[in-house]
């Protein structure tokens, strides 16, 4: 079951080359009337795969619709995305002027009723921008050079090193260490992982040397490289070996480890936005999407082409929640009552 789910599956001078890409000003596509200045709600603290997904809106947004809308970023933290679900799914926020990033984090949790008393179906998904993928990251100066050395070291009590992301247990990331942990024939019940709001938080424990191991995502780590961070890439997460940043890294897999964990990076409204407005955004992101200098955008955000929106977009959201509840049970994980 694991490995079936598994399988599924940066600006200023770019979005300079981006509008050139898409011909004269006057050529482009006037705005859609009915979108107007919007919120891109960032579910956790900044630094993470959120606030990445929001910036890459607004700027793919912008390079193919320079007048409106604008995407304002909106930091709303609180248990990696429930704070904002619960919100959104109560009323409180909504309607076509707030969009809420989310990820396959998301949509594990809610397939474990994480989010609170709602049910997935609260949300209507607009947009995947583009794919992210999992990473086993350390500090430079760590003792484990290869994925070998560290399964090695978990073939111990898995509770000597300590894990470190975003979210809790039952959490991606924790998911991604406790495979790791079954992968080296440990206990994953037993593994040691520290909670933080968001991707930033962990990465810079890492960097203090508060946590030994972050298993998150590649695009998150890459961001923090080039804010100073000093990481050294144990493995990515992925089929076979990616392009760009991550080029000379090899996978898990290569390595003897089958573990693969694409994540996906969208936006999504309340399901009580009416379809005319929703279907107003999925045009707005496929036309960005489908500009020619789209590619390069996601490259410099360290992402990799994904792109969804409408009945296939809802239809794969489907099949992830139906797939990752059975993970869940799977892992032993508490399925939470709706």
């Amino acid at each position: 079951m694991i490995q079936t789910l598994l399988r599924l599956g940066r600006c200023g001078p770019l979005l300079l080359a981006l509008g050139a890409g898409l011909g004269h000003a006057q050529d482009r596509p006037r705005p859609d009337p009915s979108l107007q200045e919007a919120d891109c709600i960032i579910p956790a603290k900044a630094g993470g795969g959120f606030a990445l997904t929001c910036a890459l809106a607004r700027d793919a947004l912008q390079a193919v619709r320079p007048t409106r809308p604008d995407l304002k970023q909106r930091l709303l933290p609180g248990g990696i995305g429930a704070v904002a679900f619960d919100r959104v799914a109560s009323g409180e926020l909504g309607g076509a002027s707030t969009l809420v990033a989310f990820s396959s984090g998301s949509l594990l949790n809610m397939a474990q009723g994480r989010f609170g008393p709602h049910p997935p179906s609260a949300m209507k998904p607009v947009v995947v921008l583009g794919s992210d993928y999992g990473v086993i990251a350390v500090a430079k100066d760590s003792p484990y050079q290869q994925l070998s050395d560290l399964i090695q070291a978990l073939k111990q009590p898995a509770s000597r090193i300590v894990f470190g992301a975003g979210g809790s247990i039952g959490s991606q990331d924790w998911v991604k260490a406790a495979l790791l942990v079954r992968a080296a024939g440990g206990e994953h019940r037993a593994l040691r992982f520290v909670s933080f709001e968001g991707g930033g938080d962990a990465l810079r424990a890492l960097q203090g040397r508060h946590i030994d191991v972050f298993p998150g995502d590649a695009a998150e780590a890459l961001k923090a490289m080039k804010a100073g961070v000093n990481l050294r890439f144990l493995a990515v997460l992925s089929a076979q070996r990616l392009e760009g940043a991550l080029k000379g890294v090899p996978t898990a897999r290569e390595q003897g480890v089958d573990v693969v964990w694409p994540t996906v990076r969208g936006l999504y409204l309340s399901a009580n936005t009416p379809e005319a407005l929703s279907d107003a955004w999925s045009r707005a992101f496929k036309e960005a999407m489908a500009a020619p200098g789209y590619g390069q955008l996601l490259s410099q955000y360290g992402l990799y082409p994904l792109p969804m929106t409408g009945p296939a977009l809802q239809a794969y959201v489907d099949q992830q929640l139906v797939q990752y509840g059975a993970l869940a049970t799977e892992l032993g994980l508490r399925r939470w009552a709706r």
